[in-house]
């Protein structure tokens, strides 16, 4: 729900409440530099803490009013704010949200991460998880854009302010209730996850001795390879992932004309790779082992995200309003979204590989540490690439309350530029961090031995 809504974000407070894109993005940065400090907190508070109901569920269900409360202040500010007003009110509610949202995603994360030791089923896992993700995503964005958003005569229902009261209402308790079935729905698995009573026994219950306990958790992530990789190229392209979801929302409403209903088919075309995820991504991880599969679906998926955009800026894609325009746009999307679930499914599945080698090197099960990079990375593809795209549409000089008598081809050309050439700079700048890792099946059948040895000895190394 949170992903579904976040598309009509920068819409709504830029194009719908006039609050300049610059203060938006300001907005976005941030929410973002708080997640930069809860989401690794939080993470290390989750693998630390020793109650009777486990390390992550208390986390998960304290998450679940905030996390519904503040969806709903963000889309329902009060009538009578000024710019400023509106711009501090967007700050807060989303600083609220996604606090309350890393309370909730990284313990979660890091519960998925506790489920199995074995190499290929925790891919499987995690699959399943990506599987319900992005069916549920597609579900609601769906009904978002034909419940929520239909398009009015010939205004996009996007830009109707009154829409956005039924977001609001929906979303809270939407995200609300969903939360509290997934915390009480796996309480039953508490008795068989890892726990730290190893560590408890020997760190003192000071605040300073917590502290550098986590420091140290982190000083030695700092320096492992495979984890610095796998985060580097998360990062970049969850920021790339948020300049699609900002402005591709442009994109489709003033570039492609496209009305609600039609800009639903993106969610439809994705259903068969969500539906298929499981099976594909275990496909590509025994062909090319998880490093592999992640670089080959990147390079991919991207070229075929930017590719519609950049036959647009060539003049060698039909006309607006034609119906040949949405059969070849969602046509190559449809392709893209065949493989785009491999990379966040193997990402998460080496994430805990990295969790195993971390435990060897350190004696400690970090996994909602490590997992915080995962959380982080989704809510900066709204923070970081919000950021940018909000001081890009300054730069390009987009109006407020556009519409086709003020828009230029020059702000046309901006909007297509940025999803298109733009967008290749950044993911495969970013691919290149992919090749820094160096976990494979075989070396993670070395770590499991070891691990299992020092496991079972009083003497292991703590």
């Amino acid at each position: 729900m949170v992903a579904a809504a976040s598309i009509t974000t920068m819409l709504f407070y830029n194009q719908v409440l006039g609050v300049s894109a610059a203060l938006c993005g300001t907005a976005f940065f941030i929410a973002s530099v708080v997640d930069g400090i809860s989401d690794p907190l939080v993470g290390a508070l989750s693998d630390s803490v020793h109650t009777r109901w486990g390390r992550r569920h208390p986390f998960m269900f304290g998450a679940a009013l905030p996390l519904g409360v503040c969806f709903y202040l963000m889309y329902q500010p009060p009538e009578g704010l000024s710019e400023q007003a509106l711009f501090w009110w967007f700050t807060f509610t989303m600083v609220g949200l996604r606090i309350a949202k890393t309370f909730y995603a990284v313990p979660h994360s890091a519960l998925g991460a506790e489920l199995t030791d074995d190499y290929d089923e925790r891919t499987s896992i995690f699959a399943w998880n990506w599987n319900f993700n992005l069916v549920g995503g597609i579900l609601i964005s769906v009904f978002l854009m034909f419940v929520i958003f239909p398009t009015d005569g010939v205004q996009n229902g996007m830009l109707v302010e009154s829409r956005y009261q039924y977001l609001a209402i929906l979303g809270g308790v939407f995200c609300f209730v969903m939360i509290m079935v997934c915390t009480f729905a796996t309480a039953d698995q508490i008795p068989f996850l890892h726990t730290q009573d190893r560590l408890m026994k020997r760190v003192k219950s000071t605040y300073a001795d917590a502290v550098q306990l986590i420091w140290s958790n982190i000083r030695v992530l700092l320096v492992n390879p495979s984890y610095l990789s796998v985060v580097a190229c998360w990062l970049i392209l969850a920021i790339a992932g948020g300049i699609t979801a900002t402005v591709g929302t442009y994109a489709f409403v003033y570039a492609f004309e496209f009305t609600s209903e039609q800009i639903a088919i993106r969610d439809m075309i994705r259903l068969p790779g969500a539906l298929f995820c499981v099976a594909i991504s275990a496909y590509f991880t025994r062909l090319l082992d998880k490093k592999y599969a992640v670089i080959v679906t990147i390079a991919i998926t991207a070229f075929l995200i930017g590719l519609p955009y950049c036959l647009r800026l060539l003049g060698w894609i039909p006309a607006n309003g034609s119906i040949w325009l949405l059969v070849v746009f969602f046509g190559i999307w449809f392709l893209a979204f065949i493989t785009y679930p491999v990379v966040p499914i193997v990402i998460d599945s080496q994430l805990v590989d990295i969790a195993d080698e971390h435990e060897l090197q350190t004696g400690n099960r970090s996994e909602g540490l490590i997992m915080s990079i995962r959380t982080f990375a989704l809510k900066a593809i709204s923070g970081m690439g919000g950021l940018l795209s909000g001081f890009y549409l300054e730069f390009i000089d987009f109006p407020e309350n556009a519409s086709a008598a003020t828009l230029t081809q020059e702000h046309i050309d901006g909007l297509l530029y940025m999803m298109g050439p733009l967008y290749y700079i950044i993911v495969y700048g970013g691919l290149g961090f992919c090749f820094m890792y160096r976990i494979n099946k075989t070396r993670h059948e070395e770590i499991l031995l070891e691990l299992e040895r020092r496991r079972s000895s009083e003497s292991g190394p703590l």
